[in-house]
């Protein structure tokens, strides 16, 4: 056995709790060295005959990628505290391991053993309630519907009359949006994540030039009040995005410092240290990445913390938001985040607090600042398999097992799930035009656990390549939408929406299956089924489980048939999948 590759820690992905009374334990070891693992455990204070009383529980292996195995156990402290050791066995032996090391015996002093101090109810780490049922929709509102002219900047061009660039305006508005919310309801979104509004110069709002105003393009406060108000009225919640990392050239602040340098009062707000200020190149002011309209924010200065936690309180409170969306959110301290938290929360409880972060998110993810993050290693990995086919069908699933392992059960239902943003090529693009490949993807994201986003337009077989290209307008003829697309995630949204298991109820595991993916969601003896063929080549999977005498459920096709063998061979066609409802008569 590997003792240098058992890994736990009393802390964030490895020990956290589920619920009010109740814990979860993983432990990690090398890939099939761990023939079983046990947990054993007791409250330190807890003595009978001068020893300590101790209990053991299995853990399951809930998953492996291409390094690890990983374990859990659920355990109820007996009385809100728990001391725990593993006692793990191999092929040939069986030790104990526990904070302290190794043994070859159970240690009788519990303060040997891993410690979970107390297990307080306010520590129970989840998103707000409605998160996990959402289907997310994300709006880029220049591109999206042009609903009133009058607004429309200088030389905007007619709707989707060219490709669009850095620099075109197409006229994308608030009362677009509003027009279009009954499209939005009909597909079955129930929140919408807008990319900035508030005024700027650029086409993408990520200048800031005012924070607590509307950019004209779009409207006023009034119209984006009936907005927020419109999609509440239709069970749509409102999520706005916040670049506090940096603003924009023409903020007033900077625009002060640029023109009055060391001598300006705002020269805290950024981090500058050399004057007068230069652009180009590589400004000598800290920026986003090196794009000189776009100065750092420094958010450790008091001043330039209070008026961004106000910006942050002003939008829940006088329009009622539901969520905020952080850019770059990974560049700004901690510190801050946790007083922005704080700041929104006093407001609205239940406001959702989304990351920007594209890498592992676990330490703004433990419940003093983000609810959770933008979920970019899901749309790789998922375009590097279905699109690209550069992975495995192994390689995928250990790939993806390694991002579910990297935090909690409680952080994976409310991870933002995307394939596609403003910020990456879309998907139909990525598939380079294969409807069968796009469907397919959308197969996954809407079955898989998290909370899914479809961006503008690639539900109707939008296309483009990388930023700028992955903004053009939305199109509204349905004659140039692909309704096959359209209709497969109308189908997807409602199955996700009437049957939970599809969303985030019961457990998730993948199963093994050669050049296809197959994962299982259950509670108690319920079960989802979804297989995914991703070849040209047709897939036959035996189901590991016994169904004779079962109904089936073929929840994509609607058809139901009872099973009169105890085995069950799925045929799925190239570039299809199935998606199977049974009662396993095996608990």
């Amino acid at each position: 056995m590997e003792r240098a590759s058992i890994f736990h820690r009393p802390t964030d992905q490895f020990a956290y709790p589920f619920h009010k009374d109740l814990l979860h334990l993983r432990i990690q070891t090398k890939k099939g060295n761990v023939a079983a693992i046990e947990l054993i455990y007791g409250d330190q204070y807890e003595w009978k005959d001068n020893r300590w009383v101790t209990r053991t529980t299995p853990l399951a292996r809930i998953g492996t990628d291409a390094l690890f195995d990983y374990w859990q156990a659920e355990v109820s402290p007996p009385y809100q505290r728990l001391r725990y050791g593993f006692l793990v066995h191999g092929d040939t032996e069986s030790i104990i391991y526990t904070e302290k090391g190794y043994f070859t015996e159970p240690p009788q002093d519990p303060n040997q053993y891993f410690c979970f101090p107390y297990l307080h109810t306010n520590e129970v780490f989840r998103s707000p309630d409605w998160v996990r049922n959402t289907i997310w929709y994300q709006i880029f509102p220049e591109r999206f519907a042009n609903g009133d002219n009058s607004l429309n900047p200088t030389e905007t061009k007619p709707w989707g009359s060219e490709e669009p660039s850095a620099a075109n305006f197409f006229g994308g508005d608030f009362l677009g949006i509003i027009q279009k919310l009954d499209y939005l309801k009909d597909l079955g979104i129930n929140g919408i994540y807008l990319t900035p509004i508030f005024k700027a110069h650029s086409n993408h709002k990520y200048d800031t030039i005012d924070y607590f105003e509307i950019d004209p393009q779009f409207g006023d406060k009034q119209t984006f009040k009936l907005l927020v108000d419109t999609c509440h009225e239709k069970g749509i919640r409102v999520m706005l995005d916040a670049v506090f990392n940096h603003s924009g050239f023409y903020f007033p602040p900077f625009q002060d410092v640029w023109q009055n340098g060391e001598k300006s009062p705002y020269k805290n707000w950024f981090h500058t240290s050399q004057f007068p200020l230069k652009g180009g190149a590589r400004p000598n002011y800290a920026t986003f990445s090196f794009v000189e309209t776009m100065p750092k924010l420094n958010t450790q200065n008091e001043e330039t913390k209070n008026y961004l936690l106000d910006v942050g309180r002003y939008w829940v409170k006088e329009f009622d938001i539901d969520g905020w969306r952080l850019d770059v959110a990974n560049e700004i301290d901690h510190a801050f985040w946790r007083e922005f938290r704080q700041a929104v929360k006093s407001i609205k409880p239940d406001l959702y607090i989304l990351g920007e972060i594209w890498h592992d998110s676990i330490a703004w993810l433990r419940g003093d600042q983000f609810d959770s993050i933008m979920n970019y290693p899901f749309l790789t990995k998922t375009v590097h398999f279905f699109a690209k086919g550069m992975l495995s069908a192994n390689e995928f699933r250990e790939q993806m097992t390694t991002v579910i392992m990297q935090y909690p059960d409680t952080v994976n239902e409310a991870l933002f799930n995307l394939v596609g943003s403003h910020d990456t090529p879309r998907i139909l693009t990525e598939c380079d035009g294969n409807i069968e490949k796009a469907k397919l993807i959308y197969t996954f994201l809407l079955t898989f656990i998290g909370t899914p986003c479809i961006y503008y337009g690639d539900e109707v077989g939008l296309t483009g390549g990388m930023d700028p290209g992955c903004r053009r307008c939305m199109i509204w003829d349905e004659k140039q939408q692909n309704r096959d697309l359209y209709t497969h995630i109308i189908q997807l949204i409602q199955l996700r929406k009437t049957e939970p298991l599809l969303a985030n109820n019961g457990t998730f595991r993948f199963l093994s299956v050669e050049n296809g993916i197959a994962y299982v969601k259950t509670s108690n003896r319920r079960k989802c089924l979804v297989i995914l063929n991703p070849s040209s080549e047709e897939l036959k999977f035996t189901l590991p489980f016994s169904l004779k005498g079962q109904k089936i459920t073929d929840l994509l096709k609607n058809q139901e048939y009872m099973m009169e063998s105890e085995e069950l061979i799925a045929v799925i066609k190239p570039f299809d999948a199935a998606i199977l409802q049974f009662q396993d008569s095996v608990s």
